[in-house]
């Protein structure tokens, strides 16, 4: 993530522990800027990363006949990256802008296919809430919030987005208190680019600064946990 260095209803603990005991589950799907650091070390008696340690666990020990493989990287011939030296600086300027829109478009493309794909593929959990690995969404033919975001987030990785800038989360909604999985994209370290695999929180690609009434809660990995916490820090558009 660049040359980062990361890595009132209830009082925050307490709402914490009462989402543990019910489950994560999903928002329902329905229609002042601040700023945080995602990247925060959690607390030893964190709820959330107990079940996210769990996840994880099962996510590495479950690879799943149905997985589906990226294909191998394809060399170029004479393909490198610009050299800084004797390269006119509008090439590098039109390289460096164009790979940011390709990346962009992918990542926007992914979003409308999977809200499309959650009109069919939606399986909620019922009473007892389960973060599916996968390999298991697959199987299923389908799963709630937190299994079909694990396709967003898992595509953009094999699309070859930088595993430390993509990243599963946990966000709430402050007005009723519904949780929700989302996949973050850091292009900025400090105002990701939000996929939502519903539509519950989002439709579209928006950034976190434009999603108001929604709070990060956790951002997590296949072998990352943090917590996110209020800060100072403004970000520039």
């Amino acid at each position: 993530m660049g040359n980062s260095t990361h890595r009132g209803a209830f009082p925050p603990f307490l709402a914490l522990l009462l989402c543990l005991v019910l489950g994560l589950g999903c928002a329902a799907i329905s229609p002042g800027q601040l700023a945080y650091d995602y990247f925060a070390t959690p607390r030893v008696d964190d709820p959330w990363s107990r079940k996210i340690h769990r996840w994880q666990q099962r996510e590495r020990n479950d690879s799943g006949e149905d997985l589906l493989q990226a294909p191998a990287p394809v060399a170029e011939s004479g393909a490198t990256e610009p050299a800084g030296e004797g390269l006119p600086a509008s090439l590098r300027e039109k390289y460096r802008n164009f790979r940011v829109a390709q990346k962009r478009a992918q990542a926007r493309n992914l979003a409308d296919w999977i809200q499309e794909q959650a009109r069919e593929h939606y399986v909620p959990d019922g009473p007892i809430d389960r973060w599916a690995t996968l390999a298991e969404t697959l199987r299923q033919d389908g799963d709630d919030c937190d299994g079909l975001e694990l396709l967003t987030f898992h595509l953009l990785r094999e699309l070859g987005f930088d595993e430390d800038e993509v990243f599963r989360a946990i966000v709430y909604r402050k007005r009723d208190g519904q949780h929700h999985m989302v996949t973050l994209w850091f292009e900025d370290d400090h105002d990701p680019w939000v996929l939502d695999p519903t539509g519950a929180m989002t439709a579209g690609m928006p950034r976190m600064s434009e999603v108001p009434g929604w709070v990060p809660l956790k951002v997590f990995g296949e072998a990352e946990d943090f917590s996110v916490e209020r800060s100072r820090f403004v970000a520039s558009n």
